[in-house]
């Protein structure tokens, strides 16, 4: 039998509602296929409506951008997005073939055909809004829906996909739409670890993580669930729950934090390589300056990191505006950060790769200065330069030659205790969590978290 989650009671005669994302590896060949349908539909036996999102075969985008590269080096997101679609739609067809041979009924879904609403940001468009209606009668008939994930469409019917790790977004965007009692993310590791345990061999498994903790490691490069996914289970209360495809066991709950205990701050390490520092120097300093630069980066749909600029400069005086990025960003931005420097009369910029990006995350770091000071010391300690840092209430990151990055993380959980002999809950530092982790904002029962994971080759 499956866990707790798939037997969630009914409330009066309302069947409970279940989104299942598979990743790449979990689709891998025929038979991981066929396991796929075996679960669904162990599901819906057990009482449940299921919703099964699918990404393309593991490798098969990579192949298919491979393919648009070797044409052109630089294609047209437009055209890419033609192009790599294509996997998902051989997946999900396929998919619901393998719950036809299982026995059941199932009906597949590409983006365009519910639709799935996204702007025109070709390579990574945002979803505006979903059409559950296709979704609902294939329910009603007794089918499992099976969608293609990491797709849409925009306004003037372009095929649009979601950037990397846009299953997970699909599923939860789609999970919210149909008031699901929860999504569930099937992947091919057992847990979010308090550090890549590949990295960190002392990592632990998390047994809840909170929205917004979730949400700082997404972004700063842990490879568990793409951040707009997880922006939108935090604004819809969408309970997220990260499970192995291959094992029976719970994993981890991705959820509301229930209360905040003061000193119990620290969660986990995340490290985001090939990233790098560019400096725009000797630009003239004029009140509008950071907000033209940061303009010309959204313009391109790129995110920074690690700002900095000198404040109180005197107008006309030249000044350095530093920040950080991931290295392929660069590659789309470095022509139009060029030109703007030399319609400013002067200046360069100046490039410094070859960085890592190493995170502590956790509630409340900010106040409490103590962690920023014992983390400075202790990679210095350890012969590790610090080359930058920055911090907010929920993470301190600094910059680490990226050949000392994998030192650095274990260094750093060593030092903050993060990996006690016993399982822990998200936020307790060195204590075990009590209790069920999860209440569902669908009114579910509680259900309870043991381990989870990430499946990382997946659109």
């Amino acid at each position: 039998m499956r866990p707790s989650s798939d037997r969630l009671p009914q409330r009066g005669a309302r069947r409970p509602l279940l989104v299942k994302k598979f990743g790449g590896t979990s689709v891998a060949s025929i038979e991981r296929m066929r396991n796929v349908a075996r679960i669904a539909l162990e599901s819906q036996q057990a009482g449940a409506d299921v919703v099964a999102v699918v990404s393309a075969m593991s490798g098969e985008t990579d192949r298919l951008l491979s393919l648009a590269h070797e044409v052109l080096p630089l294609p047209d997101g437009r055209e890419l997005d033609v192009i790599v679609s294509t996997g998902e739609q051989v997946s999900v067809a396929l998919t619901a073939l393998a719950i036809h041979a299982e026995g059941g009924q199932a009906c597949s879904f590409l983006g365009h055909q519910l639709p799935v609403l996204t702007d025109s940001a070709f390579t990574r468009a945002r979803i505006q809004g979903v059409n559950d209606g296709p979704i609902r009668r294939a329910l009603g008939r007794g089918q499992i829906a099976v969608v293609a994930g990491f797709q849409g469409t925009d306004g003037s019917r372009n095929i649009t996909t979601l950037g990397r790790g846009g299953s997970d977004t699909t599923a939860v965007a789609l999970a919210a739409a149909l008031g699901a009692d929860v999504c569930e993310i099937y992947t091919d590791v057992d847990g979010i670890y308090t550090a890549d345990p590949r990295v960190c061999p002392a990592g632990r498994k998390l047994r809840t993580i909170p929205y917004e903790e979730m949400l700082e490691l997404a972004s700063l490069g842990a490879k568990v669930l793409q951040v707009r996914s997880v922006e939108i289970a935090m604004k819809y209360q969408v309970p997220v729950h990260l499970r192995s495809s291959f094992t029976d066991e719970e994993g981890t709950w991705v959820v509301d934090r229930e209360r905040t205990l003061e000193g119990k701050v620290l969660t986990g390490l995340a490290c985001s390589r090939d990233q790098v520092r560019v400096e725009l120097a000797g630009v003239a300093c004029r009140p509008e300056l950071i907000a033209e630069v940061t303009g010309i980066l959204a313009e391109l749909n790129v995110c920074v990191d690690m700002l900095c600029h000198p404040g109180g400069a005197p107008e006309s005086a030249r000044v350095d505006i530093a920040f950080t990025l991931p290295a392929g960003e660069l590659r789309r931005a470095r022509q139009r950060l060029e030109q703007f420097v030399t319609s400013e009369g002067g200046g360069e910029v100046r490039v410094s790769g070859g960085l890592a990006k190493v995170s502590l995350v956790g509630i409340g770091i900010r106040s409490h200065p103590g962690i920023a000071a014992r983390l400075c010391r202790s990679l210095t300690r350890h012969g590790i330069a610090v080359s930058g840092l920055i911090a907010n209430e929920l993470r301190i990151s600094c910059l680490v030659d990226e050949r000392a990055a994998d030192h650095a993380v274990n260094v750093l959980h060593e030092e903050f205790k993060l990996g006690p002999a016993r399982e822990w809950a998200s936020g307790v530092e060195g204590e075990a969590g009590h209790g069920s982790p999860v209440s569902t904002a669908r009114g579910s029962n509680g259900v309870h978290g043991a381990h989870a994971g990430a499946d990382t080759t997946e659109p």
